[in-house]
């Protein structure tokens, strides 16, 4: 056992972050109310530091400030220095980060904040280099022992505008949904539109998967080729680039240049949860062979790397690792040398070289090379004179060698917690994959993923937890938690008829509006009133990387008033939609999750029922379609879902297609069903 010259009391803590930061000569302490009562005792400043243990930039300022003894001698002295987890505690983070954006009109990880001791922010930013960070410091413990009365005055200022910001008012308008609303947005958003190298204009760029899901439905059923276009530009591109992993699958964070080529290496999971969802439909919509290759080389990466033996999914694996020379540095694990590849490859270099831009294009520093194709299977087997068989088969076999070769090398680190909603986006992306691809094995997984969340993660009393380590769950469970859980388990019964998951779905909405509801905005808070007041609590409006809880939930409620003919569900999903219906005319890709209940409120919506002893060898028929404007609900026995009650036959097994309460005549043929769905708007 290595012995270590400093430890803290994070040493007790089991978030992989805090754990980096536990022989740091930095007083560090948890974020608990042991904590906060220390600060008032002392009547010390809260020093708020937020990070997550894949950030780059969080590793670099541990390195330069919290590992040094002269920094950490300041922080001793002067503050109550708090390390957060924004993953373990986004409630936090999002507080927070938003006193960062109000002082410093931009946010990022490493958040660093000053607070009052009761937790009000005076000060913060991101990043800061470690002269600049002991004059900060030394500044703000001067500002509150000297004149404590500026420092509470900044202290209401900034908590005022923290609790002011993202509110939302209930919109009392009742016009009607049209399609006018969604090609405004549209419109709008096409100014951004990166339409050569996909995504959004200018670098970095991040894959934002709910944004093309979004504009997949919307050009299919508008007839708009040129977003059709746009959208498979940019998940060609995102499949070429080096921010897909070429040899090992899956997804990094995102690209620091316009081209998709040099990542910022950590993986996360919900990433490739989503990814994996986009992909299947955009698979399901186009039958581009290069959508299917990409979730099937995804979810052997998430099979290999992130995940655990009950199931469960890990978090991420960190962007740095060591390199040949035993130092930290960003990718080691992931780039390649020329001379590496010629040795490795052998006669197959040229071809190889050829295929993945191991030339100008693919250079990104040094002799280092970021794997990135530019060419079609196509092409590339025209040029070189060979079959498209051989060349899948070459592909193949270089990915073995290479994922052999990068073994030896030291991995990035794992973040091995499980987070309850992360998890649930990759068990939909799983559901997904299988629903379009009809492969049983991504079946199991999802049904295993499901089933740990709901032995594990769902406690007694019916709550949900956040987080799972070491077979410990902890935390009380986010809204996005709910959302995203609630959100799968649909999709899980959409694919299998098994209502457990539905009647789970909505014992889980049930109990976010007991525990989450604002009956007068109409909306969701982001945590439970069961937890401890943070000096606001916020509301999750927009959509990120991440979908916003809020719009993830209103989703969840469109769908499940459909299957209980719930008009309060359906009531507060519309009501939900209008409040922020302003804000997605003008910043669609902000919004572009409401966009999708949004669409679903304009032109026909489906619900599909399928019912007796064949429903399951219909609904696979029915899957081969891309049809995202319905929903879909069957039983292989009778049911007692409002929506499948009566329609059990012994002998014959019939779909039936509804729109608004109103059915056509049941069809036992599901050409002849799928002939009364109109997909267009």
């Amino acid at each position: 056992m290595p012995v270590h010259k400093f430890t803290n009391s994070l040493i007790n803590e089991t978030s992989p972050y805090l754990l980096q930061h536990a022989h740091n000569p930095v007083d560090w302490h948890a974020w608990n109310k042991e904590t906060l009562a220390l600060a008032k005792k002392e009547n010390k400043l809260l020093l708020i530091s937020i990070g997550y243990s894949s950030c780059h930039w969080c590793h670099v300022m541990e390195h330069e400030s919290f590992e040094n003894e002269e920094v950490a001698a300041v922080m001793n002295k002067y503050f109550i220095s708090v390390k957060v987890d924004r993953e373990e505690r986004p409630d936090i983070d999002q507080v927070y980060m938003n006193a960062i954006q109000l002082i410093t009109g931009r946010g990022g990880w490493p958040l660093n904040c000053v607070a009052l001791p009761d937790g009000r922010p005076i000060w913060g930013g991101t990043y800061f280099p470690k002269d600049n960070w002991i004059n900060a410091l030394e500044q703000l413990a001067k500002l509150y022992e000297e004149t404590p009365g500026k420092a509470i005055e900044y202290a209401e200022k900034l908590t005022e505008g923290v609790k002011n910001s993202d509110l939302v008012a209930f919109n009392t308008k009742k016009e009607a949904f049209t399609l006018v609303d969604l090609d405004k947005s549209v419109k709008e958003w096409q100014q951004y539109m990166d339409v050569d190298l996909g995504g959004r204009r200018g670098a970095p760029k991040f894959p934002m998967p709910n944004n093309y899901q979004f504009l997949l439905n919307y050009a299919v059923r508008s007839g708009n080729d040129e977003i059709l276009n746009y959208v498979n530009t940019s998940l060609t591109k995102m499949a070429y680039g080096g921010i897909y992993d070429q040899i090992g699958g899956g997804f990094s964070r995102y690209s620091v240049d316009a081209k998709w080529h040099v990542p910022h290496f950590e993986k996360m999971l919900y990433d490739n949860g989503q990814l994996v969802s986009l992909y299947a439909e955009a698979y399901q919509a186009t039958k581009n062979e290069l959508y299917k290759k990409t979730v099937y080389h995804t979810l052997e990466f998430i099979e290999r790397e992130l995940t655990t033996k009950e199931g469960a999914f890990y978090s991420s694996l960190d962007a740095d690792s060591l390199n040949s020379e035993g130092k930290l540095e960003e990718g080691a694990f992931y780039v390649w040398t020329q001379n590496e590849l010629k040795t490795i490859l052998g006669k197959d270099y040229d071809l190889f070289a050829d295929y993945y831009n191991v030339n100008y294009y693919g250079l990104w520093e040094h002799d280092n090379y970021v794997l990135i194709r530019k060419n079609s299977d196509d092409e590339i087997a025209k040029k070189h004179v060979i079959s498209i068989a051989e060349l899948e088969n070459k592909v193949v076999s270089w990915q073995k060698i290479l994922l052999m070769e990068r073994a030896k090398k030291e991995r990035p680190r794992l973040d091995d917690k499980s987070l309850t909603s992360w998890n649930a986006l990759m068990l939909k992306g799983y559901v997904d994959a299988y629903t379009v691809f009809n492969e049983p094995r991504f079946l199991e997984a999802a049904i295993k993923n499901a089933t740990f969340i709901y032995t594990r993660q769902l406690q007694e009393e019916g709550n949900l937890n956040h987080s799972y380590k070491n077979d410990k769950s902890t935390i009380n469970g986010y809204l996005e938690d709910y959302a995203t859980v609630i959100d799968a388990y649909i999709s899980l019964y959409e694919a299998t008829f098994n209502e457990t998951w539905l009647n789970m779905a909505k014992q889980l909405t049930d109990y976010t509006f007991d525990h989450f509801f604002d009956i007068e905005s109409s909306m969701f808070y982001f945590a439970s009133n069961q937890d401890a007041n943070l000096i606001a609590r916020k509301m999750e409006i927009e959509d990120n990387v991440m979908p916003a809880s809020n719009s993830i939930m209103a989703n969840n409620l469109f769908k499940l008033s459909h299957y209980y003919s719930n008009s309060y569900y359906l009531k507060v999903s519309e009501q939900m939609l209008r409040n922020v219906k302003d804000k997605t005319q003008q910043n669609g890709s902000g919004y572009s999750n409401w966009l999708q209940l949004l669409s679903n409120f304009v032109g026909d919506y489906y619900e599909i029922a399928i019912s007796g002893k064949d429903a399951l060898n219909q609904l696979k028929e029915i899957n081969q379609h891309y049809i995202p404007n319905k929903l879909i609900a069957g039983s292989t026995k009778k049911s007692n879902i409002p929506l499948m009650e009566g329609r059990f036959n012994e002998n014959e097994t019939l779909i039936y297609v509804c729109v608004d309460g109103a059915c056509q005549l049941p069809e036992n043929n599901t050409k002849n069903a799928l002939s009364q769905l109109k997909i267009k708007f």
